[in-house]
């Protein structure tokens, strides 16, 4: 019997990849991205000229399907793959990243006579421009005692669903009365491989308020957000919510002719990106937390119970994997803060000397970064460059670095950087271990574990926990591709559940980080200083941060 494969695409903030999996092992055969071709839109719409407001961040959704008509074509002629041994197709995507369609699932900004309002477009998960919603939806749903909001850590973000269909009515009343459904982009993508609308449980659960038994909030919450909300989960939200793994459809005749794939392949119900990537590591069962680390991270931990812990972003059944409860909490800038620094505060001789040495800016900051020992540049940083997503929940805070002097070079302050972004993660652990749902190990994917081998130590000794390190550079992808094996069962040579899948197709590097005692013991003394002020301006008592940011928008 010949090879079985499935393909994951992995749907990021700035291109799409598509990668081809052996089943047999989980070897990765082939991978090609598709950088979008309108990238992030946040200044222009495109062929308008119109300028976006501050905090605006929106897609195309061509561009979605511009991935899979070139990456997927990419991947099976790279391989030499035939497309009857694909038997299944998973996605994963940035999330909340949703758009408005219309009654034949058509996007709104599609139409000639709509593209002109920012507002038909899909906004991508860093849209922060539905703050004034976010807070109102809690200062409401904290009047009323809602129940759901413990299970966000308190807190419903500004990037999530509620928040952005709540701004469209706000300021788009006619564009919202003419939208019949409100999708995440991955669930919209699906239905244009399928012809199936299906919304999938971890989205649903943790960007939209569902819940497998409750499952949205009732009427009365909405129509005390606004009269015009009352129905909206009934109306604009509605459709099956299905658990991950299940097979949402199969693919067309005319999208499998634009991939390059046979019609009738198993495709899966969407996923979240960072979510996709704990099965990617092998974790299928609770102690051990993924961290999905790039430009943001996600965490990720399984549990047995129902927990309530501080600025989670959400706790939800089959969120993650079928069968437990998925928790999730995450940092909203890391590899973002240290890109900025290498972009915007970098002095010109480092570029030079990095250039004559052959290395990126980055390896340059990390090599000389390396030298210091913990508490040696007398520095502290809190991590806020794109606000707090836990466990503070506010994205209205920013950055902050203390201890400069007029000694301070540029690489001490990058270890500053790699070191708040520890901290930011080491306050996340221990909101979870002191709650109930323990931490015993941490396991790391994405672009920077394979990277900056400093940050990973730095990270083992803050935490003072083993940290293991995915073997695949595409992780996410890797378990998009698994669900795309269960989507298609055994008796097609895939999976019948994600934990089969997981067992023979996940893979982990043999290193592994572990904390250094004496390392452990500064960042201890640290990590209370860093605690200090992460109280101190996030928790109210000084507002400054804030302060700051009305008065730049007064003046713009």
């Amino acid at each position: 019997m010949s090879k079985k494969y499935a393909i994951g695409v992995d749907y990021g903030t700035e291109s799409g990849r598509a990668v081809l999996v052996d089943l047999s092992d989980g070897t990765e055969v082939a991978e090609h991205v598709t950088p979008y071709p309108h990238n992030v839109i946040d200044e222009l719409l495109p062929g308008t000229g119109i300028r976006l407001e501050h905090d605006w961040a929106l897609q195309h959704p061509g561009d979605y399907i511009e991935v899979l008509k070139q990456s997927v074509p990419a991947v099976m002629k790279a391989s030499g793959v035939h497309a009857d041994d694909v038997i299944g197709l998973g996605i994963d995507f940035t999330a909340c990243t949703m758009l408005p369609v219309d009654a034949d699932g058509i996007p709104l900004c599609f139409k000639p006579e709509l593209k002109d309002q920012p507002h038909s477009w899909v906004k991508l998960w860093k849209h922060h421009a539905a703050q004034d919603e976010a807070n109102r939806i809690n200062e409401i749903a904290e009047q009323r005692g809602e129940s759901f909001l413990p299970r966000y850590g308190g807190k419903i973000s500004s990037e999530w669903m509620i928040a952005k269909i709540w701004q469209i009515l706000n300021e788009a009343p006619e564009l919202y009365e003419q939208t019949d459904l409100f999708l995440e982009a991955t669930d919209w993508v699906v239905l244009q491989m399928t012809g199936s609308m299906v919304r999938n449980s971890c989205t649903a659960g943790y960007k939209a308020i569902w819940h497998k038994q409750d499952g949205y909030p009732d009427s009365e919450f909405f129509k005390a957000l606004d009269p015009a909300l009352e129905h909206v989960t009934a109306t604009k939200l509605r459709g099956d919510v299905v658990p991950l793994g299940t097979k949402a459809g199969e693919l067309t005749a005319p999208m499998a002719a634009l991939m390059g794939l046979k019609p009738g392949t198993a495709i899966a119900v969407g996923n979240v990106d960072a979510h996709a990537a704990v099965p990617g590591v092998g974790v299928v069962t609770p102690g051990k937390l993924v961290m999905a680390m790039g430009t943001s991270i996600c965490h990720m931990l399984l549990g047995t119970e129902e927990k309530r812990v501080e600025g989670m972003c959400g706790v939800v059944e089959d969120g993650i994997i079928p069968g437990y409860l998925g928790y999730e909490a995450g940092q909203s800038a890391v590899g973002d803060i240290f890109a900025w620094y290498v972009e915007q505060g970098v002095p010109a001789y480092i570029k030079e000397a990095a250039e004559r040495e052959g290395v990126h800016v980055h390896e340059w900051l990390e090599s000389k970064a390396a030298a210091y020992n913990p508490g040696e540049t007398g520095l502290l940083a809190l991590d806020w460059w794109n606000g707090n997503r836990s466990v503070l929940v506010d994205t209205d805070l920013t950055g902050l670095l203390i201890g400069c002097t007029l000694l301070t070079k540029p690489e001490e302050i990058y270890r500053a950087l790699l070191e708040a972004t520890a901290f930011g993660t080491r306050k996340i652990v221990d909101a979870f271990h002191d709650n109930g749902v323990e931490v015993h190990e941490l396991y790391a994917c994405g672009g920077l574990p394979q990277k900056n081998r400093l940050l990973m130590q730095i990270y083992a000794d803050v935490t003072n926990r083993e940290i293991k390190i995915a073997d695949s550079r595409q992780t996410p992808a890797l378990g998009a591709a698994m669900f795309g094996a269960v989507a298609a069962g055994s008796a097609q040579g895939g999976y019948d559940t994600i934990v089969d899948a997981a067992q023979k197709m996940a893979r982990v590097r043999e290193q592994t980080y572990k904390p250094i005692p004496e390392n452990v013991a500064v960042y201890e003394k640290l990590y209370r200083e860093y605690s200090k002020l992460h109280d101190y301006f996030g928790r109210g008592e000084n507002d400054v941060m804030k302060r700051l940011k009305a008065i730049k928008e007064a003046t713009l």
